[in-house]
C-alpha cells in the first residue's frame, strides 16, 4: 500500500508509536541507525554512529516532521504500537510503500521516563568495594547523589573492555599490565569485572613510578581480597616480564610515555590495548606549519590539531601492526578535555589495510616534517621492516 508521509500516516492512525526505529542507510546518512522511543513527554532520538550514539529529545508534535526530515537518508522505517507494527519502504524510485501485521507477543509498555533505567555492567545496589572506598557507592550498595556521573563514567569504561573481552584468552589465567596505574581507580574495577562479573581468571599488574602511591594500591588490594592484583614501581620504557602481557592498558601515561607504553604492547604481541592519551607535547613542539601557516598561528589550535594528529597515527600504526583499531570517545573521572581512547584488538588485517594505515601515517609524519615517537620505537627495533614484508607476501 501506498504511503504519502510518515507524519501523514502517522495522523491517519491518530496514534502515536512507541518506538520508531530507521535503517538501511544512504551513502548521504550521518547515522547509521535512528531510534526514536515514546517518553512521557513526548520522544528521545536516539542517533547510532559505529563507537557512539547520540540523544536528542523531541515533542509529540515535532515527531512527524523530525521523521519524513530523516527519513530522506534512510531506505526503511519500523513502526511500534501496543497492538501492530507498521513497515514502510522507499523504492528505488523514491515512491514508499506500506505494511502492517500484529505486534508478534511484543507489545511492551513504553517506557514513560526521561530517566530510563539504564542496565549498567556493574548495577548499583551491589556492593563494590572500591567504589566504597571512592565514595561512589555507599556500604549499602547505593550510588552516592553526587557521584552519578563518575559512576556512569567508570561503566561507560566497564563497557568499552566488554565489547572486546571476547579476544582474551579462555583456557589459562589473562594477563593484564596497567601502566602509569596513578591510583588505579579503574584498576580495582577492572579485577573487580573480569572476576566478580566475568568470572575469569586474572593476573594484573599496575606500573608507576610513585612509590607511595604503588604502597596504598597494594594494601587496598589486601584489603579487598584482591590476591592476582599487585602493584609495582617502574618505568614504563624499561619495563620486562617473564609473562607477556595479554590485555595492555596505559590511562593518561604523560607525552611519549603513551608510545613506550604501546610499543611493548605491541612487542609482546598483546590481544587488547587501551589506552587513553595524556599531555601531547610532542608533536606540537616538533612540527613544522610552514607548509600551513594557520595550523601555527593560534597555539591552542596547534596543540589540539597536534594532540588529533598524534592519536591518529598511533591508531594507523596499531592497524599497521595487526590490530583492528578504534578511537573512541571516553570521559574519564577527572572531567578531562583529553577524551578519546584508543582500543585496539589482534587481528589478522587484509594486508591492503595494513599498507594503507602505514602509508597515511607516514605521509601526515612527511606533511609536517615530524617523526612521532611511537613510529621511531617500531621502526628503530626492526618491527616496520618486519611489517613491510609481511605486507608484500
Amino acid at each position: 500500500m501506498d504511503v504519502g508521509s510518515i507524519a501523514e500516516y502517522i495522523a491517519r492512525r491518530a496514534e502515536l508509536p512507541d518506538k520508531v526505529v530507521m535503517s538501511n542507510p544512504s551513502a548521504e546518512a550521518q547515522y547509521r541507525r535512528l531510534v526514536y522511543v515514546r517518553k512521557s513527554a513526548g520522544f528521545q532520538r536516539e542517533a547510532y554512529t559505529q563507537t557512539q550514539v547520540f540523544h536528542k529529545n523531541l515533542t509529540a508534535e515535532e515527531l512527524g516532521g523530525e521523521l519524513d526530515e530523516a527519513f530522506a537518508g534512510y531506505r526503511q522505517v519500523n513502526m511500534f504500537y501496543s497492538d501492530r507494527t507498521a513497515e514502510i519502504k522507499k523504492s528505488k524510485s523514491g515512491k514508499m510503500m506500506l505494511s502492517e501485521g500484529k505486534a508478534a507477543g511484543a507489545a511492551k509498555t513504553h517506557d514513560v521516563s526521561h530517566d530510563r533505567v539504564k542496565q549498567y555492567v556493574i548495577p548499583e545496589g551491589t556492593v563494590v568495594p572500591p567504589l566504597v572506598d571512592m565514595g561512589i557507592f555507599t556500604k549499602e550498595g547505593r550510588i552516592v547523589a553526587s557521584m552519578h556521573d563518575k559512576f556512569r563514567q567508570i561503566n561507560r569504561f566497564v563497557e568499552i573492555v566488554e565489547d572486546a573481552a571476547d579476544c582474551l584468552p579462555k583456557n589459562r589465567p589473562i594477563r593484564i599490565l596497567d601502566f602509569g596505574c596513578g591510583k588505579s581507580y579503574l584498576t580495582f574495577i577492572l579485577y573487580y569485572y573480569f572476576t566478580k562479573i566475568r568470572g575469569a581468571d586474572v593476573r594484573i599488574t599496575g606500573l608507576d613510578l610513585k612509590a607511595d602511591v604503588i604502597r596504598n594500591c597494594n594494601e587496598a588490594a589486601r584489603r579487598y581480597g584482591y590476591e592476582n592484583l599487585s602493584f609495582a614501581v617502574g618505568d614504563i620504557g624499561g619495563y620486562r616480564s617473564d609473562e607477556p602481557a595479554d590485555m595492555v592498558v596505559t590511562l593518561h601515561a604523560c607525552d611519549t610515555a603513551t608510545d613506550y607504553a604501546l610499543f611493548h604492547a605491541v612487542s609482546e604481541h598483546a590481544k587488547l590495548i587501551l589506552s587513553v592519551p595524556c599531555c601531547q607535547h610532542e608533536m606540537n613542539k616538533a612540527m613544522s606549519t610552514e607548509s600551513m601557516p594557520l595550523i601555527g598561528r593560534y597555539g591552542i589550535v596547534k596543540e589540539r590539531m597536534a594532540a588529533l594528529m598524534t592519536d591518529a597515527i598511533r591508531a594507523n600504526l596499531l592497524t599497521a601492526c595487526g590490530y583492528k583499531t578504534q578511537v573512541l570517545e571516553f570521559v574519564d573521572l577527572s572531567h578531562t578535555p583529553k577524551n578519546l581512547l584508543i582500543r585496539a584488538t589482534a587481528c589478522l588485517q587484509p594486508k591492503s589495510v595494513r599498507e594503507r594505515a602505514l602509508s597515511e601515517a607516514e605521509e601526515l609524519m612527511r606533511t609536517f616534517g615530524y617523526e612521532q615517537k611511537l613510529y621511531a620505537l617500531l621502526r628503530e627495533s626492526g618491527r616496520l621492516e618486519s611489517t613491510a614484508e609481511l605486507l608484500k607476501k
